[in-house]
């Protein structure tokens, strides 16, 4: 005969077993929420954090571990000169940060501390990087010899853009409408051509490598502006100095 209690009994424990089969996810997915929250905590904690404090925390964990020695081949990183109590963000953490954009921010830095702004443009287009330099910051009207004032900027950006060998320099020279014929210049093409070239001698003798660089006149033929006032044709008269990264 059958016992209503054992009956019972057996009912309870297979609901319980039961119950248990179906709520048994959701202990993996709180695990799963409460290791999301400490990544995203981590990652906000070290997109702009203090060096010194991210040591201290670092050798803290690696002691609990009882990892206290440092590992072979890595430098410590409270060891790195100059990098204490300095703020990083995330992108120069990972090393993620494009190069082009450092170059242009220290361009950019050497532009403004030198109040260059009036005489030199800076561009980024299409993944390169342009800087314009008026033609008189340069050169005398009619002449291909560099002002000596100009030798000291050209020597700067020399020494800015020689930590970045992978990029190439491309150095276009440009000229107003105004026609010039002389022995030493038939034609603004010459006058050009032969104003990019010595620019570029001068950044071969601050150290660039000559492999890194062109040098190209294009005489009066791309304006920046129409050649229609004395202002303009100031304008038009530049050299061109165009960064872009070797193409393997």
């Amino acid at each position: 005969m059958l016992n209503p209690m054992e009956n019972n009994t057996d009912s309870f424990e297979s609901f319980l077993e039961a119950d248990e089969d179906a709520t048994g996810w959701m202990t993996t997915f709180a695990d799963l929420m409460t290791l999301l929250l400490v990544f995203f905590v981590l990652l906000y904690s070290i997109s702009s954090f203090n060096l010194q404090k991210f040591t201290i925390a670092f050798k803290s964990i690696n002691s609990n571990m009882g990892d206290i020695n440092q590992p072979t081949g890595i430098m410590p990183i409270d060891d790195i000169p100059g990098l204490l109590n300095t703020r990083l963000t995330i992108e120069e953490l990972t090393g993620l940060r494009k190069r082009i954009d450092n170059i242009y921010e220290e361009l950019e830095q050497f532009i403004e501390g030198k109040d260059l702004g009036d005489s030199i443009d800076l561009q980024y287009v299409e993944g390169k990087i342009i800087l314009m330099i008026k033609g008189q910051v340069l050169f005398s009207s009619g002449s291909a010899e560099l002002n000596k004032s100009a030798i000291p900027i050209l020597d700067e950006i020399s020494d800015l853009v020689s930590g970045y060998p992978e990029y190439t320099i491309n150095i276009k020279g440009h000229t107003d409408d105004v026609p010039i014929s002389t022995p030493q210049f038939p034609s603004n093409w010459e006058l050009s051509a032969i104003r990019a070239t010595s620019v570029l001698k001068q950044m071969i003798h601050s150290g660039i490598s000559p492999e890194r660089m062109t040098a190209t006149g294009y005489g009066e033929v791309l304006p920046i502006v129409p050649n229609t006032t004395k202002e303009n044709r100031a304008i038009n008269r530049r050299v061109e100095f165009v960064l872009e990264k070797k193409t393997k």
